[in-house]
């Protein structure tokens, strides 16, 4: 039995039916989808802890304090939420290039 993880990110641009993908070692499966906004993580989220036994959520450092608070209710007890941070270069970085691109 593999253990299910997954890892959701925003993209301004993105359609959750399209933009995912599927890791699978066999020990380890990871489930990518990148959202659009909270309403469609929300969706998501649950649909990956219903649908497919995910038991982990890792997020992108877009998510705010209240849409992770959303979402860990949205999915219940049986799934950890956590999220993607770094440290201040790494975001410093990171929002420069979020900011140029989109």
């Amino acid at each position: 039995m593999a253990f299910k993880a997954a890892f959701i990110a925003h993209a301004p641009d993105a359609d959750p039916e399209k933009h995912k993908a599927v890791i699978d070692t066999g020990k380890y499966k990871l489930y990518v989808t990148v959202v659009k906004d909270q309403a469609q993580a929300l969706v998501e989220a649950k649909r990956l802890v219903a649908d497919e036994g995910v038991s982990s959520i890792l997020l992108c450092p877009g998510f705010t304090n209240t849409d992770i608070a959303a979402l860990d209710i949205a999915v219940g007890e049986g799934c950890g939420i956590s999220v993607a941070r770094g440290d201040a270069p790494s975001n410093r970085i990171a929002v420069e290039i979020m900011n140029k691109e989109w």
